[in-house]
């Protein structure tokens, strides 16, 4: 367990320290011409890969909050080297954040290998439903935000980009969390003898998850500040990892009281 925590707290560090410097590269210029900007996309390739190692050692339930101390190392990073101004309501949300993401990890415990059927990808399906009618809501409140911009002119509209950095942010996340609980499927289906070819399959819609849910966070990070950004994608791949990772693959809340109240208070 302590090996897929600290590969989990590894990769997070990747993960965001590699979106601060796309963020300074997308402000800078041209994406793939950028040293800085490509250098934040390898980090975050990397960090991606040891989160596929940490997710085949421990349940989604326990690496998904972990990945949430990555909060703490974004906040240095884009208050020092961005020279992001944060006000108090911004640190009074993202330490709110943080204490979730802790209670939630400390309410976490090992599990065994849940029995994993073939019928958990209908709940999966079902559980993808649910979270993509969110986009739904983006593309109404896209139009609100197009008429924001067109009145942005006449007066200052600070309401439109914070809730453009939460869209993007929320969109994100949830394509993430779905993108770890997919692989983890495919971790599960190898263990227990399924055919190995469903392990490609559901790694290749896991990249496909990953790689819509990067775009929509490439997009807020090159008009948003990227705390709120990545704050909102943390939050959002949290709760859809432990929400999905129940619904679809068997994970379990803790059996101890004061486990599960952690647990609880976290979300």
């Amino acid at each position: 367990m302590w090996e897929s925590i600290v590969l989990t707290v590894v990769a997070t560090a990747g993960n965001n320290i590699g979106k601060i410097l796309q963020k300074k590269g997308t402000v800078i210029r041209a994406y793939a011409l950028n040293k800085t900007w490509l250098i934040g996309f390898l980090m975050d390739i990397f960090g991606a890969l040891l989160m596929l190692r940490a997710l085949a050692l421990a349940p989604v339930s326990v690496i998904q909050p972990v990945s949430g101390c990555g909060l703490a190392i974004l906040s240095v990073f884009s208050h020092f080297y961005l020279k992001e101004v944060m006000n108090v309501v911004d640190w009074v949300g993202i330490t709110f954040a943080g204490f979730g993401t802790i209670g939630v990890g400390a309410g976490g415990e090992e599990q065994g290998a849940a029995a994993l059927s073939i019928f958990h990808i209908p709940w999966l399906a079902f559980v993808v439903f649910i979270l993509f009618v969110e986009p739904l809501i983006q593309i109404m409140l896209n139009g609100w935000l197009r008429i924001c911009r067109r009145n942005r002119r006449e007066q200052e509209m600070i309401e439109y980009d914070v809730v453009e950095e939460i869209i993007y942010g929320l969109e994100s996340g949830i394509l993430f969390g779905m993108a770890s609980v997919i692989s983890k499927m495919g971790f599960l289906f190898l263990e227990q003898g399924f055919p190995k070819l469903l392990v490609p399959i559901c790694l290749i819609v896991s990249v496909c998850s990953s790689g819509t849910g990067f775009y929509y966070q490439t997009r807020g990070l090159k008009h948003g500040r990227a705390i709120i950004v990545s704050t909102c994608a943390a939050v959002a791949s949290i709760l859809t990892g432990v929400l999905a990772g129940m619904l679809a693959l068997g994970e379990r809340l803790p059996s101890a009281p004061k486990a599960r109240m952690l647990l609880l208070l976290g979300w």
